[in-house]
């Protein structure tokens, strides 16, 4: 690929065409993804622009901003000229993005079907390398009390004991749980730990008079639900 700058600063560019001039001039929706990482990042390297160096970044995630908002501070720390403190920037800059897409959306108090429980818990839970378990309490009416993290674990697997979330959900008073966690392979599919889970939290919540109405497999594009799909 050309470099057709090298060793020149941004200070040394038309005025028209910095990035914070540009926002300032022109404004925001003027610029491309990669000026606005270079704003950012402040500056590159010896070899490259700022706003080269974003290109390059956003070409390693194949131009996605999803796939880069699931970068590591280590990943990002890996290209020459970022390091922590800019690989910070970048991963707070599209966090706050992603809680902004999630706070147009009004998230419901009540459950009334598998979807609300998607649109309330998505925002914990996209974007993870990680498994994670989590519950959401329910009170009379399906009104959501609270929502509890029971364990994290790796990229294949995480433990939830059942001990943990009915003594959760007593303290809270729940009537109801709904059982959450992710798929970071994107996979959608339940596996037989994930069923013989569900029906051991089901069985046990029987015998504490706490429904279990649902479990949800959360990936970064979509929901599996349990009870749609008549497994508990």
């Amino acid at each position: 690929m050309q470099n057709y700058n090298n060793n020149i600063s941004i200070k040394a560019w038309a005025e028209e065409d910095r990035p914070r001039e540009k926002l300032s001039s022109k404004g925001r929706r003027s610029l491309t993804d990669a000026e606005l990482i270079a704003i950012l990042i402040g500056s590159g390297s010896r070899t490259e622009t700022a706003v080269e160096l974003s290109k390059r970044i956003l070409h390693h995630y194949g131009n996605d901003l999803n796939n880069l908002g699931k970068a590591s501070i280590n990943e990002l720390s890996k290209f020459k000229g970022i390091g922590e403190a800019k690989a910070i920037s970048i991963i707070a800059a599209l966090e706050i993005g992603r809680r902004r897409n999630d706070a147009e959306v009004k998230q419901p108090d009540i459950i009334k079907f598998s979807a609300d429980t998607y649109n309330i818990m998505r925002r914990h839970l996209v974007d993870l390398n990680h498994e994670e378990f989590w519950i959401v309490l329910l009170a009379q009416s399906n009104k959501v009390i609270a929502k509890e993290l029971i364990s994290r674990g790796g990229i294949n697997g995480t433990v939830a004991d059942p001990k943990i979330i009915f003594n959760i959900a007593l303290q809270h008073n729940a009537v109801a749980i709904i059982l959450v966690h992710n798929h970071p392979s994107g996979s959608l599919k339940p596996s037989q730990q994930d069923i013989d889970l569900t029906k051991k939290i089901a069985n046990a919540g029987k015998m504490l008079d706490i429904g279990v109405y649902d479990h949800l497999i959360i990936t970064n594009e979509s929901y599996y639900s349990f009870a749609d799909d008549g497994v508990i």
